[in-house]
């Protein structure tokens, strides 16, 4: 089988999987063949061997079970960055890179400090750190196995001035303060099919469910969240997109002061951000 037949097999595979079966062919043949989608293209008649078309057949029938290519090739974009992901670690969305371009806007340019909660594979803190330099940040997750994904993906990038500490939520920031709080939380309600649909099947259920129709986590971050940030310091949240009014009104009821709801790229409110003005928490 050539590049090209194979390219052709796998699109008609998934042609009823995710929305994006071309895409999808191209990344995982490129996975197989160590290729960039344009280097497929140059050589279409170039020939797999065996043992390239057997895995190339695993990873297309993997794909057609519902497994993510994410977790397939082990790897994501995010921002600018290549990120390791794995099954212990959720995916990184474009949705969430909202959330960066928010934060971007509310931090100086100079030194300052913030903290990711639930960082996952890293995603927000090392969008972040490559953006702001002189920023340093604090990336806090529960998951031994998620913060050593975390810390691979930093150590790749040479993000040296991301930390990296094992704990839930505020735990391992007991005393500190920061500019900037972000963080994206399980968010989907226990009853939600969401979870047990589609790629989210595959992803870590605990990173994606929370009690009270998904706003437990985000209700626990809001009311801890003022001891820890510094006067005119920022609070940063992704949330399901029916949940922008209910954390309005956890936000401003907390404290929190300018707090706005941006849009995702389908339109949904995605993001909320407050300022907290005080300078006891």
């Amino acid at each position: 089988m050539t590049v090209g037949e194979a390219l052709a097999w796998a699109r008609a595979e998934l042609a009823e999987v995710g929305d994006s079966p071309r895409l999808d062919a191209e990344v995982l043949l490129g996975h197989v063949l160590e290729a960039t989608r344009a280097q497929l293209y140059s050589r279409p008649e170039r020939a797999l061997d065996a043992a390239q078309l057997a895995r190339f057949r695993a990873d297309v029938a993997r794909r057609r079970d519902g497994y993510p290519v994410a977790y397939i090739v082990g790897r994501q974009e995010f921002w600018s960055l290549t990120l390791d992901v794995t099954p212990d670690t959720l995916i990184p969305r474009a949705d969430t890179e909202l959330l960066v371009e928010q934060a971007l806007a509310r931090l100086p340019s100079g030194p300052a400090r913030a903290l990711d909660l639930g960082t996952g594979s890293g995603a927000i803190a090392l969008a972040l750190a490559t953006e702001r330099p002189q920023l340093r940040v604090i990336a806090v997750d529960v998951s031994p196995a998620a913060l050593a994904v975390a810390q691979r993906n930093r150590d790749r990038h040479g993000l040296r001035q991301v930390e990296m500490r094992l704990g839930d939520w505020f735990e391992p920031v007991a005393g500190e303060r920061f500019d900037l709080i972000a963080a994206n939380p399980p968010y989907i309600g226990p009853d939600e099919p969401e979870p047990r649909e589609g790629s989210c099947r595959f992803e870590p259920m605990s990173a994606l469910v929370a009690d009270e129709q998904g706003l437990a986590a985000l209700r626990r971050i809001i009311e801890a969240a003022p001891a820890h940030l510094l006067p005119g310091g920022h609070l940063l949240l992704e949330h399901g997109w029916q949940q922008g009014a209910a954390v309005r009104e956890l936000m401003r009821a907390r404290g929190f002061a300018d707090v706005t709801t941006y849009r995702d790229l389908q339109g949904h409110e995605r993001t909320s951000a407050g300022q907290w003005r005080d300078s006891d928490g």
